[in-house]
């Protein structure tokens, strides 16, 4: 029973937290909580009491948020489920605890990220390794699968499905996405949970308190025959079949083993037992290395150094952005480092797909985490959606108007490069992207207008940007601000009465 329960909520929660991810039409608008309940997003928004949650949870009845909430989890789960419906014989075996490699690798991330560098918990936090892989992996053969139903169904004149564009964000990223998979893919398909139980520092972390949980998986000794059974269904290579005892540090509470076993000898069960813990003595240094990890989890703020279908017309002048555009609700790249995961949440959701993963932009430490790019579309002036899905508190939630004030860059034009300076032809694109009026046309020469900017009222939505049909170089571009500032006030201009005549023109 309390494995078929643990299946129902792993595939449920798996499902729903994926379509999450892959969602283009905006079905799951509502439903940001889902990545608030993650432990290291609610660790960094400062969500304490979903962290407290987690952890009594855990003390309580054992690894279930590595069973039931966390999708790399449930994906790791999936695989070795398939690779065991190809191979019936497929079985697991009991390993020692690889405990100086567990520790050292939560030390080491949360060591890296006191000094500054958050670029292993973004790699290792299992769930934003999962978000990337969503974004980069699953995504484009998501979108591929609905251009295919598109096309089936707009033949038969029925338009449930319509096409969209399948794209790339970036050649880093999916390398990163595509290392992922197949590197925790190809663990899980070969030995279950092994990258839980080693290398995952939540997995870790939760592990821990599960040695002292009040419900667990436990081995009647008396009736046992030590057949084995119980030992070859453990995903997390756990049970010691021969020594009748099971490391509840790495039980993720699959309950596989419950339904195996011909003499009911194994049993998941509540409360402490005597003489029944694991009788290694290195429970002592054990104990030392996880109040050093909880103190230091707790200082988790740490102040951080901060790393630095239109015509096209050829660029005469070359210039290079001096600061990357972190997105709105980031109040500043550092703060953006400090919170961020590189999960791709805001990545993914983003209506105008401006929002891409950085590579170098912001150092080594913010490798993965999303800047803006103008290359294939700008901010939109009413939208405030990254701000609202974030779940680490990297994008602080914002209103419309709080987003029509802030200032995330300021314009820069580059007359050299403008198509009205160098071949003298009619063009202001730009002005008409612009929805601060930033950006206006004042009289050139010949009856020409040519652009003049107000840095001090632009957002830096990049619109004007976006539109610019200067190429490698365009004639205007965005400087992002280290520290968002607030634009000064503008006034729209008045409008005019036009007379249609019949036709509408």
């Amino acid at each position: 029973m309390l494995k078929k329960l643990r299946v129902l909520f792993a595939v449920v929660m798996g499902a729903v937290i994926t379509f999450y991810f892959l969602d283009f039409a905006g079905l799951t608008t509502g439903w940001p909580n889902l990545a608030r309940i993650q432990f290291v997003p609610a660790l960094l928004a400062g969500s304490f009491g979903i962290v407290l949650i987690l952890l009594v949870a855990t003390l309580l009845f054992g690894r279930i948020y590595c069973s039931v909430i966390c999708p790399m989890g449930i994906f790791q789960d999936v695989v070795a489920w398939i690779a065991k419906r190809i191979n019936r014989k497929k079985h697991y075996r009991y390993t020692r605890e690889k405990r100086v490699l567990r520790y050292g690798v939560l030390g080491i991330v949360v060591l890296a990220f006191l000094l500054g560098a958050t670029v292993l918990l973004s790699l290792l936090d299992p769930y934003s390794a999962f978000g990337r892989m969503g974004v980069n992996v699953f995504r484009p053969v998501y979108l591929a699968v609905n251009n295919l139903l598109a096309w089936v169904f707009n033949s038969f004149g029925n338009y449930t499905f319509y096409h969209t564009d399948i794209y790339v964000l970036s050649m880093a990223s999916l390398f990163i996405g595509l290392l992922t998979f197949c590197g925790i893919g190809w663990l899980a398909w070969k030995y279950g949970r092994t990258w839980c139980n080693t290398v995952c520092p939540v997995g870790t972390l939760l592990g821990f308190l599960s040695r002292y949980s009040f419900g667990r998986i436990r081995i009647e000794a008396d009736a046992c025959v030590s057949c084995g059974l119980c030992e070859r269904q453990c995903k997390a290579g756990c049970i010691d079949s021969k020594a009748k005892k099971v490391d509840q540090s790495r039980c993720v509470d699959c309950y596989n083993c419950l339904s195996v076993c011909h003499k009911h000898s194994i049993k998941y069960g509540l409360g402490w037992k005597k003489g029944r813990k694991t009788p290694e003595k290195p429970v002592d240094t054990s104990k030392r290395q996880f109040v050093a990890t909880v103190g230091a989890l707790s200082l988790l703020l740490p102040n951080k150094v901060l790393a630095q279908g239109k015509a096209v017309v050829k660029a005469n002048k070359s210039w290079q952005r001096e600061h990357p555009l972190s997105p709105p609700g980031s109040q500043s790249a550092e703060h953006l480092l400090k919170h961020c995961t590189a999960c791709h949440l805001c990545v993914t959701k983003c209506p105008s797909r401006v929002l891409k993963p950085a590579f170098m932009d912001y150092g080594l430490g913010g490798m993965m985490q999303p800047k803006m790019d103008f290359g294939h579309g700008f901010c939109n002036f009413d939208c405030t959606v990254c701000s609202e899905v974030c779940p680490n508190g990297a994008l602080l939630p914002l209103t419309k108007e709080e987003k029509h004030k802030l200032q995330m860059g300021r314009v820069v034009f580059v007359r050299e490069n403008c198509i009205v300076n160098t071949d003298e032809t009619s063009c202001g694109a730009c002005s008409e992207h612009c929805p601060t009026q930033a950006v206006t046309m004042i009289p050139y020469k010949n009856g020409l207008t040519i652009p003049s900017v107000n840095p001090d009222i632009c957002v830096g939505c990049g619109g004007c940007e976006y539109v610019c049909p200067v190429r490698p170089f365009r004639a205007i571009y965005i400087e992002g601000n280290p520290v968002y500032q607030e634009a000064k006030p503008f006034q729209e201009a008045e409008k005019k009465e036009v007379i249609l005549d019949d036709f509408g023109f």
